[in-house]
């Protein structure tokens, strides 16, 4: 990657207790950088409850242990970074009252801008290192033409995670390394294996991290300081259909959990937190081919002023789709797609690309 006008020497490395990570520490150091470790504490299950005897998480005790044995094993200064204040306050803290606005959050979004890139990369500027990497799947570099910084999809199609990484500022970019964006799992765990790093065989955490049991109505309940009223549930006529155990607990789209006996599938259309109601209808009736967006970072692409088409994606497992995407005098995005898609959901990221590159991203109003 270029980094114009930068001298970069010393990285350092977020290191989970995985095998992304752990393999993003070695080829940098292959590649001559003076590189170190640090795994960020970002929360604890007396906090967060959950599973407490639960190990393998990113930030228990046994995760610490095996990025600080890699480090060692590679000879490099591992460090532990207790954000976990910020964390709480910033990413748990905006989890939990998006739910309760009718939303559906991605933290990892928030964490990635917030913590990851912005606080860690403080620490490492604190700690004397010049740059930071991560063991995401995505690629970053640096158009000369345009003199900005940009963020493109990993190569592995099935890891990709440029969609999470919106968020992260031009000075940030322009001190980022993400040594795994050019490789797919496979290789990071045959890299691994061969120079017989520990985490070669640790098993994927696929949940979000503090949610440690999966359970987010556990967890909702648990850290909401007050009563959560269940409610109607109705369907697109307003007539009631069911009861609802609180608007926390649903998600546009969704379809199981709801209770209701019907010859068809039904899913939940709308997440009404005026009137305390859920409301359910047909697949059809969850499809939409508009949205707006607000929050937006340019990420690749100066700020824009007039239409562009463009692949947008609406979640992290949805295949972008082909947008007709319009800046509006108030700073937000109106997207409107070819085909309408299911379940545009508030509270999620919207994210442009030009082919792999990602133009812009924000969150869905």
């Amino acid at each position: 990657m270029s980094h114009p006008g930068k001298t970069i020497k010393s990285i350092l490395v977020a290191m989970s207790g995985g095998v992304d990570s752990s393999v993003a520490l070695l080829l940098l150091k292959r590649q001559g950088y003076d590189a170190a470790g640090a795994t960020m504490k970002l929360w604890d299950y007396t906090d967060v409850g959950g599973d407490v005897e639960r190990t393998g998480g990113c930030c228990d005790l046994e995760a610490i242990n095996d990025a600080r044995a890699v480090c060692e094993s590679l000879d490099v200064p591992h460090y532990v970074l207790d954000f976990s204040g910020s964390f709480k306050e910033v990413v748990i803290g905006n989890f939990v009252s998006e739910y309760f606005s009718g939303r559906t959050p991605n933290p990892c979004v928030l964490c990635n801008s917030r913590i990851k890139w912005e606080m860690f990369l403080k620490r490492a500027k604190e700690i004397g290192c010049d740059a930071i990497a991560t063991g995401h799947y995505a690629r970053t570099g640096y158009d000369r033409n345009s003199d900005r910084y940009f963020i493109q999809r990993g190569v592995d199609d099935t890891r990709d995670q440029s969609y999470a990484l919106w968020g992260i500022s031009q000075e940030a970019l322009s001190r980022t390394f993400l040594p795994l964006g050019d490789i797919t799992k496979k290789e990071t765990r045959r890299i691994a294996a061969e120079a017989d790093i520990k985490t070669a065989h640790v098993a994927e955490s696929m949940e979000i991290c503090f949610v440690a049991d999966n359970n987010y109505e556990r967890f909702i309940r648990e850290y909401s300081d007050h009563d959560i009223p269940s409610g109607d549930i109705v369907n697109e006529r307003g007539e009631v259909v069911g009861k609802h155990k609180g608007v926390p607990f649903y998600t546009i789209g969704q379809r199981k959990g709801l209770g209701i006996a019907h010859p068809t599938p039904l899913y939940v259309t709308k997440i009404d937190v005026d009137n305390n109601r859920i409301v359910i209808g047909d697949k059809i009736d969850v499809n939409r081919a508009k949205l707006t967006v607000s929050g937006i970072n340019w990420v690749s692409s100066p700020p824009r002023q007039e239409s562009f088409e463009a692949l947008v994606k609406i979640r992290y497992q949805h295949k972008a789709q082909k947008a007709q995407v319009t800046p509006m005098d108030d700073g937000r995005l109106s997207v409107v797609f070819e085909t309408p898609q299911l379940a545009v959901t508030p509270g999620q990221s919207a994210v442009a690309y030009d082919g792999d590159t990602v133009l812009a991203g924000g969150i869905i109003d």
